[in-house]
């Protein structure tokens, strides 16, 4: 767990880091000890809130106590009263739980500070580090017809990894994004000696495409950006909306055997393919691709996934 800002204190500050240490060695006791001090003298220190509830959590599910496992929740309840736009993260911990009342697990504000700290080493980390093919399995996914697309989205584009694998078979192409560390970097990205992007937007995925002209693109992708979305109907719907007839979208997502969307302890959602077939069906997207893929490496080992393919339907 990264340290965060300071608490504004100089001792409850070095107690968070060494509650940070414990906890990274999975000694909850210490951890949780150490965390209590820091809120002792900066009650209002939402990371040490954040930290003495995973601290609590590892302890109830090492001991299987209900007692400490409410504890937690209080101890995350502090943190998200504290930082109510939860730029830490703190409700994803309390969906775990049960106890996330109806909330997004992953708010706008903790997606967009995640990768506005992850940015400068984003693409060696996620290239290198944890084998990632998902710009290439989406562009090997794509019909060789049409040759060429008009317009393209690459929503959630990031770095521009995307937008670098497809920028050769598109015409224009937007790159939109909710981190402008990441933007910033995306905007110095060059092809053939002009910018990769013709445009670039920050924002929220729904209200970009909300706000996009209608049947405006042939194309949306999305390279391992929809594991940060529970639901994937109304990002569809959006998608559909701004496809022209016969358009088509190409993204990657991890999966799962059960129902619906469920919430790992990467803090990523996987999604059923029942779930992906029932929101393109919704949307009016009917389905050309969906196969197993590994987009990535977790801890050595292969990340289920699918690479999907949709194509609006004619109506």
């Amino acid at each position: 767990m990264a340290t965060h800002h300071s608490s504004g204190d100089l001792l409850a500050d070095r107690r968070y880091r060494y509650a940070e240490a414990c906890l990274a060695d999975h000694d909850f006791s210490g951890a949780a000890d150490l965390a209590e001090q820091a809120l002792e003298i900066a009650p209002r220190y939402a990371p040490a809130w954040l930290l003495l509830g995973r601290a609590r959590e590892g302890l109830a599910v090492r001991g299987d106590d209900p007692a400490l496992r409410a504890a937690a929740t209080r101890a995350y309840a502090c943190a998200l009263d504290i930082d109510p736009d939860d730029t830490l993260g703190v409700r994803a911990h309390l969906v775990r739980l049960g106890e996330g009342g109806g909330l997004p697990a992953l708010s706008p504000a903790y997606v967009r500070a995640l990768f506005d700290g992850y940015a400068p080493r984003f693409e060696r980390h996620l290239v290198d580090g944890l084998s990632y093919v998902g710009p290439q399995l989406v562009l090997d996914a794509l019909p060789a017809k049409p040759a060429r697309f008009d317009a393209a989205l690459d929503l959630g584009c990031g770095t521009g990894l995307m937008g670098a694998a497809i920028r050769d078979r598109v015409g224009h192409l937007t790159g939109v994004d909710l981190s402008p560390g990441m933007l910033a970097l995306a905007r110095t990205k060059t092809h053939h000696g002009v910018p990769l992007y013709d445009r670039l937007a920050e924002g929220d995925l729904a209200a970009f495409l909300a706000d996009e002209q209608r049947a405006s693109a042939d194309l949306c992708l999305a390279a391992d950006v929809l594991i940060y979305v529970a639901d994937l109907a109304p990002v569809l719907e959006g998608i559909a909306q701004v496809l022209r007839p016969g358009g088509l979208a190409a993204f990657t997502v991890q999966s799962h055997d059960c129902d619906g969307a469920l919430l790992g302890a990467d803090g990523r959602y996987a999604h059923a393919d029942s779930h992906i077939a029932a929101s393109a069906s919704r949307a009016g997207l009917d389905i050309l691709t969906l196969h197993p893929a590994d987009v990535r490496r977790e801890g050595g080992r292969p990340v289920p996934g699918r690479v999907v393919v949709l194509r609006r339907t004619a109506a």
